[in-house]
């Protein structure tokens, strides 16, 4: 099992940036790869991005592409999600997760490729 838990997020103005963090417990980092998710208001939960435990290869949904960059430090046992430009359309709650079978692909179908999830954490984007 892995306990996950986010911070960073917050109210920005558009065009500003943030950075998410997760912090992860109870299980070796390094052997499985993490997610970020989001739901706005009113939406599902959705796919934001992904990287391996290695971690050499990151995917990313199309609306984010150019913009946010998910990174993990394995020392540290955390992943990072830095959001630059946002949009008031990023608005939404940020959860990351665990991926404890190693799956070798993500995008938008992904949700139930990842066993464990953070509480969330609030971003706000002001226009």
């Amino acid at each position: 099992q892995v306990q996950l838990v986010e911070s960073g997020g917050g109210l920005v103005q558009a065009g500003g940036s943030l950075r998410l963090s997760c912090a992860a417990s109870g299980r070796t980092f390094s052997s499985y790869n993490m997610g970020w998710f989001r739901r706005a208001p009113g939406k599902e939960r959705r796919f934001v991005a992904a990287i391996s435990w290695s971690p050499d290869k990151t995917y990313y949904t199309d609306s984010v592409k150019g913009r946010f960059t998910i990174s993990r430090d394995n020392a540290k046992n955390t992943v990072y999600l830095q959001m630059n430009s946002l949009k008031p359309e990023d608005t939404a709650v940020y959860y990351c997760a665990a991926d404890l079978g190693g799956s070798d692909n993500y995008g938008p179908a992904s949700f139930d490729d990842f066993d464990s999830w953070g509480q969330g954490t609030q971003v706000t984007v002001s226009s």
